[in-house]
């Protein structure tokens, strides 16, 4: 009969510092909730230059509070900083490849999930950046969806505020990109039994 503590005893054999990851890891997530949103982001901007023309004005709601108008925005989301297209191309180059750089150690799901919002809404203001006129880098994004007083904006936009959004909540929450949260002790030799415990029942990942 093997006993249980062996099974304990070879952990901390394969696992002395207690430093096995709490939860497998989430780049699958992190992909498909950036591919959705580029999808998304790049079948409504395609709708609407295909059916209305620059400055049209199309109400939805409340009158037009809330209506569809086609704006070529070369600033950055919401319309914001429209004299610096170069440099908000380059921006949203450095923010993929910090998330690609940190998507390697992610395993928690909040996480993923936040970081894929981000991630797609950046990829998708990069595509008009990189493929509409006037020039690569340079191209201006295709904005419509207003809202009252609020700049006009596209859900490229809404992806990466809401992701934004959620990134704060996990951070308030104390939930860390690898699944844990901060300020619990470590889990080490003298505590590996709890460790495993706590790996069983957290395991998933937040």
């Amino acid at each position: 009969m093997t006993d249980a503590r062996d099974g304990t005893a070879a952990t901390d054999a394969a696992d002395p510092e207690g430093t096995a990851p709490p939860a497998r890891r989430r780049l699958p997530l992190l992909v498909a909730v950036a591919v959705f949103v580029v999808a998304v982001d790049l079948a409504t901007k395609i709708a609407i230059v295909a059916t209305m023309v620059d400055g049209e004005r199309i109400p939805l709601l409340f009158g037009d509070t809330v209506s569809l108008v086609l704006v070529r925005n070369p600033g950055a989301a919401f319309s914001f900083a429209t004299g610096m297209t170069w440099l908000l191309t380059l921006v949203a180059v450095a923010v993929v490849i910090g998330i690609a750089r940190f998507a390697r150690r992610m395993r928690s799901r909040g996480w993923a999930i936040a970081l894929g919002l981000v991630l797609g809404g950046a990829l998708g203001n990069l595509v008009d950046r990189f493929f509409r006129g006037p020039g690569p880098l340079q191209g201006h994004v295709v904005d419509f969806v207003s809202v009252g007083w609020w700049p006009v904006f596209n859900a490229a936009d809404s992806a990466i505020c809401l992701g934004g959004a959620l990134l704060v909540g996990l951070a308030l929450w104390g939930i860390e990109i690898d699944g844990s949260r901060s300020g619990r002790d470590p889990v080490g030799p003298a505590g590996a039994g709890d460790g495993a415990q706590r790996s069983s029942t957290g395991g998933e990942g937040r």
